[in-house]
C-alpha cells in the first residue's frame, strides 16, 4: 500500500470507495465484466454469453420457490471424520473451512415448498462445498429428503453438482450409492416423481447413482456430465472423442437427457412436470 492510501485511509471523514469486487462479477465463460446487480438479477447467468454459473442452496431455493413457502428440512447428524483422514490437511480442518465459506453443514440441502403451487421437497447440492462430493452427509441427507417427500406424497426434485464420491470417507462415501438407489425405488413404489435436474458439473459417483435415475432428467445449458474425465477415457479406448461430448446439448442429442433447460424456464419447467406426474395435487 503506497503512503497516499494509507494517509487517505486514516482520514475518518473521508468513504471509503466500494470495490471492484462489489460492483462486478466475472463471467467464467466469456471471461468479461457484467455488474454485479445485472448478474444477479439475470438469476444468475450471464447476459452476454449466457454462461449459467453454479449455486448453492440458498439462491437455487430462492429462484424457484413460490414466496414464502419454503421450509427448510433439519439435516441429520453423521460422524464427521469416521477414518480420521488427513491429506495435506486435516479432513476436520477441510469441512471447517468449507462450512466457513459457504455457510452450510455440507455439500447437500434440502427445504419444501410450492413451485408454481406444486408441492414438492427439493434437495441441491452445492459445488463450493468441497466440490459438492458425496459422503455420508450427503447420503444421509438425500435419503432423509426422500423419505419426507414420502411423508408428504409429493415430488422430490434433486438439483446435482458434484465431483463424485468424498475421498476423505473411502468406502463409507461408496456405500450412500445403494443407499440412495434404495431410497429411489421407495418413490418409484409410492408412484412418486423424483425428478433429478443436473447443473455443471455432475460427475463421478453421484452420476453413477441417484444423478442419473430420474424419471425426468433435465439438464440446465452447457452442464457438464459424465462419470470420468475426457482425457482419461480417450486414454483408456485410445480414441479421440468429439468435442463437447459430456455436456448436457450432447447428451440430449443422443438420448440420455430428457431436455435442456434454461434457468429463467425452469421454475415453469418443474412445476409442468410435476403437474404431469404428481398422482395428486396434496395440501401440506
Amino acid at each position: 500500500m503506497s503512503w497516499l492510501n494509507r494517509v487517505r485511509n486514516s482520514i475518518p471523514f473521508i468513504a471509503k470507495r466500494e470495490s471492484e469486487d462489489n460492483l462486478w462479477h466475472k463471467c467464467k465463460g466469456c471471461h468479461n465484466l457484467v455488474f454485479l446487480k445485472e448478474w444477479e438479477d439475470n438469476l444468475c447467468v450471464c447476459p452476454r454469453c449466457d454462461h449459467h454459473d453454479r449455486i448453492g442452496a440458498t439462491v437455487r431455493f430462492a429462484q424457484l420457490f413460490d414466496d414464502g413457502s419454503v421450509t427448510a428440512l433439519p439435516m441429520p447428524k453423521v460422524p464427521e471424520d469416521p477414518l480420521k483422514f488427513r491429506d495435506s490437511k486435516k479432513y476436520a480442518e477441510r469441512l471447517k473451512i468449507a462450512r466457513a465459506t459457504t455457510g452450510d453443514s455440507d455439500a447437500l440441502q434440502a427445504g419444501f415448498g410450492r413451485i408454481d403451487g406444486q408441492p414438492a421437497v427439493v434437495a441441491v447440492q452445492d459445488f463450493a462445498f468441497m466440490g459438492g462430493s458425496m459422503g455420508l452427509a450427503v447420503g444421509e441427507a438425500f435419503v432423509a429428503a426422500a423419505e419426507d417427500a414420502l411423508k408428504r406424497k409429493c415430488a422430490f426434485i434433486a438439483f446435482t453438482a458434484a465431483g463424485g464420491a468424498r475421498m476423505q470417507e473411502g468406502i463409507l462415501s461408496l456405500m450412500q450409492m445403494p443407499r440412495s438407489t434404495v431410497a429411489i425405488q421407495r418413490l418409484r413404489r409410492a408412484s412418486l416423481p423424483y425428478i433429478v435436474v443436473l447443473t455443471d458439473p455432475t460427475t463421478g459417483g453421484v452420476t453413477a447413482s441417484y444423478a442419473m435415475l430420474g424419471d425426468v432428467h433435465i439438464a440446465e445449458p452447457g452442464a457438464l456430465i459424465g462419470f470420468a474425465g475426457q482425457r482419461v477415457i480417450e486414454q483408456t479406448i485410445r480414441e479421440k472423442l468429439p468435442d463437447g461430448f459430456q455436456r448436457a446439448e450432447y447428451l440430449l442429442d443422443h438420448g440420455m437427457v430428457d431436455m435442456v433447460t434454461h434457468r429463467k424456464d425452469l421454475r415453469e419447467r418443474l412445476a409442468q412436470v410435476i403437474g404431469y406426474l404428481a398422482p395428486v395435487k396434496v395440501a401440506a
